[in-house]
């Protein structure tokens, strides 16, 4: 891949306003500089293997001193990293090649994100099979990209394939999982672990499970089928009402599987989740 030269002119087009459409790795170099020679090859090598996921720029500090000093050079070479028109990241220094590659992976977005960001949308539009076709496209593109593999457990769920949402997730937690994605976002998939738990471990006809629920004197087996089926459904809150039941009933029964079903329906709902909040406080009155 061959460099663009900016400067002052064209900085503003160049850089700042290209990088809403694509990165722009800006190389602040100056000609006396012999690390930044030898790290212009390498550069353009690495720059070549990722062809099409950022813009290759430089930028002589001797002819511009006013744009070093605005994005705050102190040494070069100094490569920064445009997004939206914003330093994203940077490094100082001739990094080898393989340390190059590195920062890219980790600084770039992948090269699925507009995809993940169309199966999202669609997603959001309650389009579930929409969504996994743009996955499978963007799973074409980078296998590795954590966002579309989370995307896909998120679409498989709204399609009731509990089993292939916990398939993927059972991946994830592998060896070979946590050695093959970029940067995990632990919470999330804390969270779809949960829902995909919950989704694969209930079922059956609700009315007649309320019904058997509801009897009297109270059938903590009966509340436990209902309550997993309501979880699996996604009603996190009648699920909640009726595990809390079990616990007040009989703490220790089924091993203390009343509190620790909740626990998992406390993963599956948002960090934020007034719900999760407000049974938080019923199951401590509870067992206290």
């Amino acid at each position: 891949m061959t460099a663009i030269t900016v400067t002052n002119a064209n900085f503003d087009d160049a850089v700042l306003r290209a990088s809403a459409q694509l990165p722009v790795l800006v190389d602040f170099w100056a000609p006396w500089c012999a690390p930044c020679r030898a790290l212009a090859p390498v550069l353009e090598r690495v720059a070549a293997e990722f062809a099409g996921r950022f813009i290759l720029a430089k930028l002589n500090t001797d002819d511009e001193p006013e744009l070093a000093t605005r994005y705050g050079v102190r040494g070069i070479p100094n490569c920064k990293l445009f997004v939206d028109g914003r330093v994203a990241d940077e490094f100082t220094g001739a990094l080898p090649e393989h340390a190059l590659r590195d920062f890219l992976d980790g600084a770039l977005p992948s090269a699925a994100a507009s995809l993940v960001a169309a199966a999202k949308d669609l997603l959001a539009r309650k389009d579930a099979l929409g969504a996994l076709a743009k996955l499978d496209q963007a799973h074409a593109l980078d296998a590795d990209d954590e966002d579309a593999v989370l995307t896909r457990v998120e679409a498989l769920l709204a399609l009731n394939r509990a089993a292939d949402a916990n398939a993927i997730i059972a991946q994830l937690e592998t060896p070979e999982g946590r050695r093959s994605s970029r940067a995990r976002d632990e919470r999330r998939i804390a969270n779809l672990k949960a829902r995909s738990a919950l989704a694969a471990g209930g079922g059956g006809d609700l009315a007649t499970l309320e019904r058997k629920a509801a009897s009297t004197p109270v059938d903590c087996t009966a509340k436990l089928a209902y309550a997993r089926a309501l979880a699996a459904a996604g009603d996190y809150e009648h699920a909640l009402a009726e595990l809390l039941a079990i616990i007040r009933t009989d703490r220790k029964f089924g091993d203390d599987i009343g509190r620790r079903t909740m626990l998992t329906v406390f993963e599956a709902l948002p960090p934020d989740s007034d719900l999760a909040r407000r049974y938080r406080r019923e199951l401590a009155a509870a067992i206290s």
